[in-house]
């Protein structure tokens, strides 16, 4: 049975499981580096934000969801995350003791925490859902491709993400860029007028 959700209220987020690449160049040597993936996803309307970080630290995961709100426009009431390290110090089905980071950065937006729950899939569903689009439609999309930057890389990506979300669904009207601006952007809050540091 699907699950329907309310325009502005959750999104949910993750890092995507396969990673990318760049080449560095070293005098005569290269080294390849290693690139994470963030996703976010509002699920009443599936539109999505993604970005490359060089890590999956704390720094890195803050930056994702910023990143991800002024995409948006606004913040949802919810935040979702699963239980990683860097959104959730000790996880409890009830009471998951949350990291303080996190936590400041959630209330300097407005906003509330609720990891999903541990082995409980259908609470973050939308957002293995967008990690796999992620992977198949960008990162598997540009794994032939020599980046020789971390901001060639970057370029690439959102290009990709852009193209993303415009593309029409198979099965509804519209795409995720016009599902989202006619339902659910309105129904976000609105940014401080401080971006968190």
């Amino acid at each position: 049975m699907r699950k329907t959700y309310k325009a502005g209220e959750r999104m949910l987020v993750d890092w995507a499981g396969l990673t990318m690449n760049y080449y560095e160049c070293c005098g005569r040597t290269e080294n390849i580096k290693t690139v994470y993936v963030f996703v976010a996803v509002l699920p009443a309307s599936s539109y999505v934000y993604a970005q490359p970080f060089g890590d999956m630290k704390m720094e890195s995961w803050i930056a994702g969801h910023v990143n991800a709100f002024e995409y948006f426009g606004g913040v949802p009431v919810l935040l979702v995350p699963d239980n990683a390290k860097t959104a959730v110090m000790k996880a409890h089905r009830y009471e998951p003791k949350l990291n303080a980071s996190y936590q400041e950065m959630a209330k300097h937006y407005g906003a509330v925490i609720i990891p999903a729950r541990p082995r409980c899939a259908t609470d973050k569903a939308p957002v293995e859902t967008a990690v796999q689009i992620i992977e198949r439609r960008i990162i598997a999309k540009l794994r032939h491709s020599r980046f020789l930057s971390f901001d060639e890389l970057a370029e690439a990506f959102d290009e990709q993400l852009e193209l993303l979300n415009d593309q029409p669904f198979q099965k509804l009207e519209g795409s995720r860029r016009s599902v989202f601006l006619a339902t659910e952007k309105q129904e976000l809050q609105k940014l401080p007028e401080q971006r968190y540091e």
